[in-house]
């Protein structure tokens, strides 16, 4: 059996499209159906359920998988273990995380991290949506809920507090928001609510059930933007409101709610060394990061 038909038969069962696979291993659709079709007649059973949806493995498929995932993990792991001829780490190791984790907890650590291991590239996908590590699409993934099942590892990195931020101009204003009904008749900044990538970002029910906001986006760095720029009020951690003095909390610590993040990896990934060096960093930097100074 070919292992390099099986590295292609591994990213075609997880992506479970000829043309996903195409894409993100740089050959064509026809080599990758012609090598499919070649492995299936080598060992004489039928690996994929082809129909227009794309390619779902087979229960032989599945057991194969199972076995080339092994084999993918031994290889990962013997070449991390000959080829690394000091404490550094190298190679490449991928987080997808959400938008505020990447831009206000997570840039320091990977620049710390690439100081101490010249060899070591941190690519960091941060976008409004949940990482598949079954697909491969991350190493590491940051999610603000844990996932209800998969063959994952979950590790609980922190809690962390946001409040309701304004500018102190718009504050002002509305005489401290000190009345629910000023809460009702200011303008709100919030997520898309049917594009809100989990239900535990879908904060203002949480605080004024009745609102609905006018400035909406997908984006928290969008939303920050309008609240510094005093066109309303919104849910931000405090970890990233600290940073701009010009918002303060509206009401203190009377309108405060608790989120945590969780550490995800694929299961059989626990076992490479660079991987678990970079997921102990990478929560350890956390941690201190959404700690306030004091």
């Amino acid at each position: 059996m070919n292992w390099d038909d099986l590295k292609l038969f591994l990213a075609i069962g997880r992506l479970g499209k000829l043309t996903a696979a195409s894409r993100r291993l740089g050959l064509d659709v026809a080599t990758l159906n012609r090598r499919m079709t070649s492995l299936e007649h080598t060992l004489a059973t039928k690996l994929f359920e082809r129909s227009p949806k794309g390619y779902a493995l087979s229960d032989v498929g599945h057991a194969l998988m199972r076995h080339a995932e092994a084999m993918e993990l031994a290889a990962e792991a013997a070449q991390e273990e000959v080829g690394q001829t000091s404490a550094a780490l190298n190679g490449a190791v991928r987080i997808g995380v959400p938008e505020g984790v990447g831009n206000f907890l997570l840039s320091e650590v990977c620049v710390d991290l690439c100081n101490a291991n010249p060899d070591l590239d941190m690519e960091v996908v941060a976008l409004p949506r949940v990482f598949s590590l079954s697909q491969r699409e991350a190493d590491l993934a940051i999610a603000v809920s844990p996932p209800p099942s998969g063959r994952l590892t979950v590790q609980k990195i922190t809690d962390y507090r946001l409040r309701l931020y304004a500018v102190d101009a718009l504050i002002d204003r509305h005489d401290g928001f000190r009345r629910d009904w000023d809460l009702r008749q200011v303008r709100w900044v919030g997520y898309i609510s049917d594009l809100v990538f989990d239900p535990s970002l879908d904060y203002i029910p949480h605080v004024v059930g009745d609102v609905r906001p006018a400035l909406t986006s997908t984006s928290l760095l969008v939303q920050l933007r309008w609240l510094l720029a005093g066109a309303g009020v919104g849910i931000l951690p405090d970890f990233i409101a600290r940073a701009y003095p010009d918002l303060k909390p509206v009401r203190g610590d009377q309108i405060s709610l608790k989120r945590s993040f969780y550490l995800i990896r694929h299961e059989t990934d626990v076992r490479l060394k660079r991987v678990t060096a970079v997921a102990d960093r990478v929560v350890a930097g956390i941690r201190d990061r959404v700690v306030a100074p004091a």
